[in-house]
């Protein structure tokens, strides 16, 4: 089963006598870089040669980066399916969307991280097909996406991916969201990465070879754009931790409030997604671990996530922080 990075532009990977070929024309890097939450497309079907290579590679996702087990579906969007996105704020104005990619994840300590994480390659294959798409986050556990998925009682849906052909003008309400989430108005590094503690920021010369991952980190897609993530470099080693806009509760984190899906968590998956096909791009190598560091929290907000070690000689570690869960939004 597949369960590494995506494949990266032009590069054939095989995977137990299944081979894939990845060719998107464009670095990982340019392609985060194109990608934006789209509400607006064209109702032109997606044609097979933009199906068949989705359909491909989600067959192949089998299990996240920490080992949640995953498994996805591309479905062609139905009438009916309006009715599953009313009650969930702006992502209910989702026009033309003409298939959906259902997810579904088991039970698992880091079940939002690999579901994030997961969901993200996705997105950014269909970025690189040409296709627009949006997460939308929300409970879908009763609601047809599930009936269509099967969603069995020990899974999470946390999210569906909308995905079309993008039209070439945006809606009035697709407009006003993007404006409305600060999708242009990210925080900046001295924010979100720190050097040796949290009183020194960390600037993009002194991170050296990983200041392009980070920088990748930095343009993610969060709920609300609220950009939970926080980088920590101390000495050869990163570390990433989450940092929530409310604190919750000793023994509560990642719990899911009301029947939503910590949808922060989900945030920092695809945060680790961005950071480690830019780090394989750049041939940096390495592997996710849990190795919480020493270091003192500063805020009842921050709660430990993950660590990168690196192994390509640069020897770095990373551990990501979160903010609180809200409408996602990028």
């Amino acid at each position: 089963p597949y369960n590494g990075p995506m494949p990266l532009p032009g590069r054939r990977e095989t995977r137990r006598d299944q081979e894939v070929v990845m060719s998107h024309g464009a670095p990982i890097t340019e392609l985060i870089r194109r990608r934006y939450s789209c509400r607006t497309y064209l109702a032109t079907p997606i044609g097979p040669d933009r199906r068949q290579p989705l359909e491909e590679y989600l067959r192949l996702i089998a299990e996240g980066p920490m080992g949640s087990p995953l498994r996805f579906v591309l479905v062609a969007a139905r009438e009916k399916d309006r009715s599953a996105l009313r009650g969930l704020g702006t992502y209910g104005f989702i026009r033309g969307a003409t298939g959906f990619v259902l997810g579904a994840v088991g039970s698992a300590e880091h079940d939002m991280e690999d579901f994030g994480y997961a969901g993200e390659q996705i997105v950014l294959l269909a970025t690189g097909l040409g296709l627009g798409s949006c997460w939308l986050g929300g409970t879908f556990r009763r609601s047809r996406f599930a009936e269509r998925l099967g969603l069995g009682p020990e899974e999470h849906m946390p999210c569906v991916l909308s995905l079309g052909i993008p039209a070439d003008r945006r809606s009035l309400i697709d407009r006003l969201s993007h404006i409305g989430a600060g999708s242009a108005r990210r925080l900046q590094w001295e924010r979100l990465f720190y050097d040796g503690s949290w009183e020194r920021p960390l600037d993009e010369e002194a991170a050296g070879d990983y200041a392009t991952p980070l920088e990748m980190v930095r343009l993610a897609p969060s709920a609300s754009n609220r950009q939970p993530w926080r980088v920590v470099r101390d000495g050869s080693c990163f570390h990433f931790y989450l940092r929530r806009s409310l604190p919750r509760a000793p023994g509560l984190a990642g719990v899911p409030f009301l029947g939503l899906a910590d949808l922060q968590r989900v945030d920092i998956g695809i945060a680790m997604c961005h950071f480690h096909l830019a780090a394989s791009e750049l041939g940096l190598t390495g592997a996710w671990t849990l190795q919480e560091p020493a270091f003192e929290r500063p805020d009842a907000r921050l709660e430990y996530i993950v660590t990168w070690m690196d192994q390509s000689g640069v020897r770095g570690t990373l551990c990501l922080l979160y903010t609180s869960p809200s409408p996602r939004d990028s």
